[in-house]
Formats: structure tokens, sequence, C-alpha cells
């Protein structure tokens, strides 16, 4: 039987105001990245969310982001490997603090937005990336983009990893996402989104801007949850997969 996780980029919010969809949101993704406070997210929202996410059984993990709140972590800064590493371990280490405090179990690390898409193409700030992560704790899974430098560097290194594909992104030639400034960035119309899953899951491709067939491995696929219908997308995904025989589940710590 084949088996995707369900990821969601969750916590991206300030004080004593909650995202709305987060809560509803884990009754259906297998995993929940939680923003550790540069790019999204504070103490108060890190500690809310992780109880959540560990109350209803979904995996927890670190989402690392550039120091960006105005730009919620997605303009490109120039940094170096160095304080690449040394954002990723702060953070990891920050969300982790909250995981055992509430006597859970940190399970993986998923960098936020321009970070992830600059270690995607980047070597020298992937391994920085995963550096960090291996000096942290090397049984932690790195969830980075399928066919990206993350994902080489870290099998070279031997840290166990999830390729992450996306429900609402389209994608270039190369495999990589197609930049949000451009218009054709984004998936809104839902049944093409649940056509790219089911074509990403049950087939291992994905068709590119250009409808060019690119070949990726989909071990965990991302649902961004602020989007006004973004409960009821994953509902329908989640039943859609298995309605397919996918078993939905997230990986699983070595």
């Amino acid at each position: 039987m084949q088996t995707i996780d369900l990821n969601c980029d969750m916590g991206e919010a300030f004080g004593n105001y909650a995202m709305p969809n987060d809560e509803l949101l884990l009754d259906y993704v297998t995993s929940a990245n939680i923003a550790c406070g540069f790019h999204a997210g504070d103490p108060h929202v890190m500690q809310q969310t992780v109880a959540l996410a560990i109350k209803k059984g979904v995996a927890v993990g670190a989402h690392p982001g550039l120091p960006d709140l105005q730009g919620f972590g997605r303009r490109e800064m120039k940094i170096s490997a160095a304080e690449a590493y040394q954002l990723t371990l702060y953070q990891t280490g920050a969300l982790y603090a909250f995981v055992k405090a509430a006597g859970g179990r940190l399970n993986h690390v998923k960098p936020h937005g321009a970070l992830y898409n600059m270690a995607a193409k980047d070597a020298a700030l992937a391994q920085a990336v995963v550096q960090a992560i291996v000096d942290f704790d090397p049984k932690l899974i790195l969830y980075g983009l399928a066919g990206s430098q993350m994902i080489t560097v870290a099998e070279q290194t031997g840290l166990t990893t999830a390729s992450e594909v996306f429900a609402d992104r389209t994608y270039q030639d190369d495999g990589s996402l197609t930049p949000r400034a451009q218009s054709n960035a984004l998936i809104t119309d839902e049944q093409q989104s649940i056509e790219q899953v089911l074509l990403m899951v049950k087939q291992q491709q994905v068709i590119s801007i250009s409808k060019k067939p690119i070949a990726l491995k989909a071990e965990t696929l991302c649902l961004h949850g602020d989007g006004a219908h973004a409960v009821k997308f994953a509902q329908n995904i989640s039943q859609k997969l298995k309605a397919d025989g996918v078993s939905i589940k997230a990986p699983a710590l070595s």
C-alpha cells in the first residue's frame, strides 16, 4: 500500500490571536511544522500549537525561517552558511523546549519560505541546515523539497529525509517551485490541486507549467492552512487519498 504524510505549516500567529484553521486542520494532517518565532509565531503561540498537536497525535516539527516578520520569511536575505546553521539550530532548540515541556517528542525540521527555497538550490546553505539538525539530534527527519540540494546533502550525511511535494504550487521544468512573485505560482482550483496530488502520490511525477512531466519522490504533502477553504480541502484530499488506497501517516523516527 502506498503511504503519504500530510503536513501543514502552523503556529504562524502572535499573542492571543490563534490561526483559526490550525486546530481544525489537526484532524486531517499527520505532521505539523510549527513556526519558531523568527518569521512568525511567539512563545505563547508555540506552546499552544505544540499542545494541540500532541493532543491530537500529530507529529511535531520545527519550522525555522529567516528573521523577517514583516516579510513573513518569504523575502530572500543574503546570509552565510554559518548564519543558516545558527538560525536553524536556535529555532529548533526553541521549539524543542516546548515539545519537551509538554511531554512530547520532536519529529522533524522543515525550513520555511525563503530559507527553504534558498537551501533547496544552494549546496552550502543546505549543508549548514542539515548540519544544524544533525548536531541537534541526528535522529530527526528533514522535510525538504523533492529532488533538492537539501535532500541530496541530507542523504549523503545519513540524515533521514522526507521528500516534500505541494498541493497548491506549480512546478518549473527543473522540479523547483514557481516563485510566488509569478502570477501562475499558486493553484487556486481545488479539482486541479487534487489531480496534481493524485499524480504526485500515485505516479511519483508532476506536470510542469510548460506541460513537461517531471519525476519526483512524494513522501510528504504540504497543505497550506491559511486559505479560506483550507480545512475543507484537507478533508477532501484526505478522503480522496484513502479512497484510492493510499495510507496517510507521518514518517517514523529512527
